[in-house]
């Protein structure tokens, strides 16, 4: 759909977004350290099942070899959302997380805003994996917890103009709202109609929904929403 480049959006509260750049930092560690150092295709796959979120595994309908067992079932709630398919995937969740997860860090301040991107993590994986929750196959990425940033930014600041690239390639100067309503509709469209595409869809859905609601409760106080002191 687009690619978000960057938005004149000055930081209010914060001098810094250390939490958004550690959760960029900590994703592409993990990467480089299970999954992009030339690893196997056995090693990536044990890595996917070992720190993944396996909904029969989760759900307790399968067990994990023991030696594949790195952390508790609970926690595969959030370690899944550190592991991504590919450098393609990661450069594109932190891509929109760049962008986006700054001001809404800015709203919330550094210690609520990283609660709030667990808590989205860990919904958007729970949402995904309970509408099928025999299957096997490990759900990896940060996509839930950044479609929360997304909602969150939605709510916050549907008038601050971005730049994106349409379509991969058109540079254009856009309303949020027009480029985030439209990513959420194409999530809801996709996820309906394409639901065995292997993408996580339903994920993006309640991550950004449940991001949508949450900074309504975290924000700072004072702070407006829909840029309402715009």
């Amino acid at each position: 759909m687009f690619i978000p480049l960057h938005d004149h959006n000055p930081l209010t509260y914060v001098r810094r977004q250390y939490v958004t750049w550690g959760l960029i930092g900590l994703n592409i560690a993990v990467f480089l350290l299970f999954q992009g150092g030339g690893l196997s295709d056995d090693a990536l796959a044990a890595s996917a099942l070992s720190l993944g979120l396996v909904p029969a595994v989760f759900f307790d309908l399968r067990e994990l070899s023991p030696e594949l067992v790195l952390v508790p079932e609970a926690a595969s709630m959030l370690t899944y959302a550190f592991l991504h398919g590919g450098w393609v995937h990661l450069a594109g969740n932190m891509l929109f997380l760049l962008v986006f997860g700054d001001n809404v860090e800015d709203a919330m301040g550094h210690v609520k805003f990283l609660f709030f991107y667990l808590a989205c993590a860990a919904v958007a994986g729970f949402a995904q994996a309970a509408l099928d929750p025999a299957s096997t196959v490990p759900i990896v990425g940060a996509s839930g917890a950044v479609a929360g940033v997304i909602g969150a930014y939605l709510v916050l600041h549907p008038r601050v103009r971005l730049w994106v690239l349409a379509l991969g390639r058109i540079p254009l100067r856009i309303p949020a709202s027009w480029a985030l309503v439209a990513w959420i509709g194409y999530q809801i469209a996709m996820a309906v109609g394409s639901p065995e595409e292997g993408v996580a869809w339903w994920a993006h859905v309640a991550g950004f929904f449940v991001g949508a609601a949450l900074v309504v409760v975290l924000k700072r106080p004072g702070v407006p929403l829909f840029d309402r002191a715009a």
